[in-house]
């Protein structure tokens, strides 16, 4: 059993009891050390906060990096509890940095825990985002309802699950709120917040909540009751009410532990017209079992299509990170390559004078044997060209004698077209 530790006064921040348990899951890791931190985070003095106010948790260190909670009580713009998880150092961190973290935020329902609502989460923060979480957690509503037990003595119960190891599904729905923290394997490390005043009593454990309240159902549920007809309708009016809304809803809604009365009541039911049969009664009992299980199969099936969605968005995440590097990679080569050239500029200048004048020297000599090997083909051409002349004009001569005999043919076949 874990030891709760509170003491110490002067701050301004309600009173609450912090625990914080490295829980230890070896056997479920394949990529990492399978070690989980659980932060326990009792509020008192609920009612007290303003909206828009965010209390903030002690520095947790996960793996030598330190987190934070934050939480809004009555919401951050929104009319919901609100909670993130916050990389504490992050403006001490150089730039470019990026830390993951698989995360679990839950607010519990201190009557019955399996009715907590509890998120998962796996995320890299980096310099641009490095607080994450749930802007609308738990609507106020029903984290205020007096029929729920989210607020009890007007104090709420947060609990974080936080851990580097990047198996998939380490953290998980089961963990957060059925699973029993005294059976893992585990090394505590507790601390203390300040409070307000005096030393708080020692609260008591989940484990002694649980045992207390599973007791307490099991005397109800074997006691013998008498059921009016009225109280089978308003049952049955429950159930249906239940039944209409989407396996996910009814998951949300936190209604299972109230649904078990009106099973109690309709399986106990008897009324000369309307009495249930042996069959329905049955099937009564066994919805019941099944009726939690089947919610939290839709819920699961939701997390982890949204689990997808946050790996997309954490995939992105490294994209771009990774884009920005090869930018400024490139950036800083080319300041490298700038300072090599100025080191070596007077030296690079010289080289690259000779070239150049070597070139030129190049490229006059070429000019000047092209134009030798050009005048000495023209003095050619021209001693020929008396020769050249007289070619073309008894090549014209001769052209215009065969135009002569060609239309003299021409007109003798044409004066043969009237004989023939």
């Amino acid at each position: 059993m874990f030891t709760i530790l509170s003491a110490g006064s002067g701050s301004n921040l309600p009173k609450v009891i912090w625990r914080v348990e490295v829980l230890n899951s070896k056997s479920q890791s394949k990529d990492g050390n399978g070690e989980i931190t659980k932060v326990t985070w009792r509020i008192q003095n609920f009612s007290s906060f303003k909206k828009d106010q965010m209390l903030r948790s002690e520095n947790i260190s996960v793996d030598g990096n330190k987190w934070r909670i934050d939480v809004y009580p009555k919401g951050n713009n929104v009319d919901h509890l609100s909670i993130f998880l916050t990389a504490a150092d992050s403006a001490t961190l150089p730039s470019g940095w990026t830390r993951f973290a698989q995360y679990g935020l839950a607010v519990i329902d201190q009557t019955d825990r399996r009715n907590s609502i509890a998120r998962v989460l796996t995320y890299e923060f980096n310099a641009r985002d490095s607080s994450w979480g749930y802007p609308s957690f738990l609507a106020l509503n029903e984290l205020e309802d007096p029929k729920r037990g989210y607020l009890i003595n007007d104090a709420c119960l947060v609990e974080a699950y936080i851990s580097t190891d990047r198996t998939d599904g380490l953290i998980s729905h089961e963990l957060m709120l059925e699973t029993d923290s005294d059976k893992h394997e585990t090394k505590e490390n507790q601390t203390t917040m300040k409070i307000e005043s005096a030393i708080e009593p020692e609260e008591p454990t989940d484990q002694d909540i649980d045992t207390f309240f599973s007791g307490l159902e099991s005397k109800l549920l074997n006691s013998k009751i008498v059921v009016s007809q009225e109280e089978a309708k308003e049952a049955l009016a429950k159930l249906d009410e239940a039944m209409n809304m989407t396996p996910v809803d009814f998951y949300n809604s936190g209604k299972f532990s109230p649904l078990k009365q009106s099973f109690k009541i309709l399986a106990s039911f008897k009324y000369s017209s309307t009495t249930l049969t042996l069959e329905q009664k049955n099937e009564l009992l066994a919805m019941q079992e099944s009726l939690k299980e089947v919610a939290d199969r839709a819920a699961k099936a939701v997390e982890d299509k949204k689990h997808l969605s946050e790996m997309e968005s954490m995939k992105l995440t490294i994209t771009n990170n990774l884009d920005r590097n090869l930018v400024r990679y490139k950036e800083v080569e080319s300041e490298v390559r700038l300072v090599d050239q100025k080191l070596a500029a007077f030296q690079q200048h010289v080289e690259e004078t000779q070239k150049e004048k070597e070139k030129m020297l190049d490229e006059r000599n070429g000019i000047f044997r092209s134009s030798k090997r050009m005048k000495v083909e023209l003095e050619a051409l021209e001693k020929k060209w008396a020769k050249y002349e007289a070619k073309a004009e008894v090549a014209e001569k001769e052209e215009k004698a065969v135009e002569a005999e060609w239309e003299r043919m021409k007109d003798f076949i044409s004066s043969l077209k009237g004989k023939i």
